[in-house]
């Protein structure tokens, strides 16, 4: 198995992963599919902003990394922190997740290195709090849950943050 880690290119492949993730995640816990827009996919995309893991070739796990938020919440609930990077669009491929490799943990590990190396003092990201597994991830690398969760018709969403002062830079 080889696997390498590089900037997307391809937006169509991009979004393809994103939806084949978001409706595995949704069957799983029983939760409808969010809707995605492919236009701030091929914006990520061209902004060089999605980390994209080929196995033997293929797409088969992504996130992006931004310096700004996709969501709309009083930044004040974070901690203070200089220069935040925002963790956005974790997504694996369904039938790499039987591969018993963990890429959930390996996009979350590139992801705080990547931040880190880029001179943010925090990674924060926002998610579904009923994605218990997803959650679990995040604080397993150190991330902690801000503010209230917040809900708006059936989306539920909590934020989250990492002090990224321990990774190297």
């Amino acid at each position: 198995m080889t696997a390498d880690w590089e900037t997307a290119t391809d937006p169509g492949e991009v979004h393809d992963l994103l939806l084949a993730s978001d409706l595995h995640v949704a069957a799983s816990y029983g939760l409808p599919v969010p809707q995605r827009n492919p236009h701030s996919t091929e914006l990520l995309v061209g902004e060089g902003r999605v980390h994209l893991l080929r196995v033997d070739g293929a797409a088969a796990a992504m996130f992006a990394l931004t310096s700004t938020p996709a969501f709309e919440v009083d930044l004040g609930i974070f901690p203070p922190a200089v220069r935040p990077a925002y963790l956005r669009r974790l997504a694996v491929r369904p039938e790499r997740l039987a591969d018993g490799e963990l890429y959930g943990p390996m996009c979350v590990r590139r992801a705080t290195e990547e931040a880190a190396r880029s001179g943010a003092g925090a990674l924060r990201a926002e998610t579904n709090p009923d994605l218990a597994g997803i959650v679990r991830l995040l604080e397993a690398f150190g991330f902690r849950r801000y503010g209230p969760v917040r809900t708006e018709g059936w989306m539920r969403r909590v934020y989250l943050a990492c002090d990224l002062g321990s990774f190297t830079r």
